[in-house]
């Protein structure tokens, strides 16, 4: 008995050992990996993103009845820029080609307006740790500049395309055929999504426009109430590196 117990004292010791020394090496690694992703988002960072959204073209006609527009499939890819401004929160500004407009449909009529925009979005990001990636939600202005468009028009087999122009105003001389716009738009972005530690991220997205992109026409005499504004909801898949 007295020579069991010595070796009985030193089999526990040697296993409090191992398992001291194991979970060291796990808060060890734990604490390094938190470290490394600490890290890596305290410093300003770039990501690429493309996806697709439903867009409309909200507002009124020029009696002031609310238009009843459907909306159309968009699209938008570009990049931007993570900046660190306090723990936790961003500054990320980007630039992005995107796809707007919508489909109306009268009688037997149907018109569908595309429009393309260089955009520069304008947001803040605030990101929690959540898991083994991060929570993001953001928010800010954006900017964007029309820089082409097709209006189509169909009735049975007949199609025909016409390109959109970017004017501020409609002369009096001006084709009755043609399909005007202004070429600047501004509004408000939304979004949030979850980004892994690898850095891919998944983000959904909404946008507001709130200006009226419907340019003052010269060849309406009377009051013309007409407006129009982007809106639009998509869904995004990037990476940060």
């Amino acid at each position: 008995m007295h020579n069991e117990m010595p070796q009985i004292n030193r089999m526990n010791i040697h296993n409090m050992k191992t398992k001291l020394f194991s979970l060291t090496l796990t808060f060890i690694l734990i604490a390094t990996l938190a470290m490394a992703q600490d890290t890596r988002n305290s410093k300003t960072s770039f990501g690429i993103l493309g996806g697709v959204s439903l867009q409309n073209l909200n507002g009124k006609d020029m009696s002031g009845n609310k238009l009843e527009n459907d909306m159309i499939v968009g699209y938008q890819a570009g990049v931007n820029i993570q900046i660190p401004v306090a723990p936790q929160f961003y500054f990320q500004p980007g630039l992005l080609f995107s796809t707007k407009g919508a489909k109306n449909t009268r009688d037997l009529i149907s018109n569908t307006y595309k429009l393309s925009y260089i955009e520069l979005p304008l947001n803040f990001v605030y990101k929690a740790l959540v898991g083994n990636g991060y929570f993001m939600i953001g928010f800010g202005p954006y900017v964007a500049y029309g820089i082409g468009g097709k209006s189509i028009y169909e009735s049975g087999s007949v199609t025909l395309e016409t390109d959109i122009e970017f004017k501020k105003t409609v002369e009096s001389g001006d084709p009755l055929t043609t399909t005007y716009v202004k070429p600047f738009d501004a509004g408000a972005n939304l979004f949030f999504g979850y980004e892994l530690a690898g850095g891919l991220f998944l983000q959904m997205n909404t946008q507001l426009g709130l200006i009226n992109i419907n340019p003052e026409d010269m060849r309406i005499s009377g009051d013309d109430k007409s407006t129009l504004k982007n809106t639009g909801y998509g869904l995004s898949l990037g990476y940060r590196f």
